[in-house]
C-alpha cells in the first residue's frame, strides 16, 4: 500500500498553519514525486542496520523518516532496501542522509527524500534507535505524526490531514 495521491504542501499549509515545516534541505529520489503517512523513526549514523531491520517490516503505509545525523559520507538507502520498503508497504523514506543507486531509486513506486546521494555504502553494526523523537531540518519529528513530501518540501502535522 503507498500513498501516491496528489499532494500539494503548500495549499495543506495554507489550510493548516499549524503544521511544521522541515527546512529546504531535501531532493526527490524516489518514484513517487508525493507520499504521505504516519511516521516510524530511526536514528543512526553511517550504520544502516536498523534502516535494513525496518524496510523488512510491515509498513502499511507508514513514512519512516530516519535521522541520519546529516552524514554526506556513505549511503544509508539503496536499490535493494527501497525494494523490500516497497514491497512491504511504505508509503516513504525521508533520509537525513544520502541515499545511492539514484537511477533504480527513481523507477521504484516508494517517495524517497534525501540530502543527496553517495556510493558509498554504510556500515553494518547494529547500531541505532528506533521509535524515537528525532530533530533535523529544523523540527522535531514524533512517531505518529503525520508527514506529507511533495516537490515542494515536506511538512508534519500532529494527525492525519484531510486531503481534497
Amino acid at each position: 500500500m503507498t500513498n501516491s495521491i496528489d499532494i500539494v504542501t503548500p495549499d495543506l499549509c495554507d489550510a493548516h498553519p499549524e503544521i511544521a515545516v522541515l527546512d529546504p534541505l531535501f531532493a526527490n529520489f524516489g518514484g513517487l514525486e508525493a507520499f504521505y503517512g504516519p511516521i516510524r523513526t530511526i536514528k543512526c549514523f553511517e550504520d544502516n542496520s536498523m534502516v535494513k531491520q525496518a524496510v523488512t517490516e510491515p509498513g502499511n503505509g507508514a513514512v519512516l523518516v530516519v535521522d541520519a545525523g546529516g552524514s554526506h559520507r556513505c549511503a544509508m538507502l539503496g536499490d535493494m532496501l527501497a525494494e523490500q520498503a516497497v514491497a512491504n508497504g511504505w508509503a516513504g523514506v525521508v533520509m537525513y542522509g544520502c541515499v545511492r543507486d539514484v537511477d533504480i531509486l527513481a523507477a521504484l513506486p516508494i517517495g524517497v527524500q534525501a540530502l543527496g546521494s553517495h556510493p558509498r555504502k554504510s556500515e553494518k553494526r547494529g547500531e541505532g534507535q528506533r521509535d524515537i523523537d528525532v530533530t533535523f531540518a529544523g523540527v522535531t519529528l514524533q512517531p505518529g505524526q503525520w508527514l506529507y513530501a511533495d516537490n515542494n518540501g515536506i511538512i508534519v502535522a500532529e494527525q492525519e490531514l484531510p486531503l481534497s
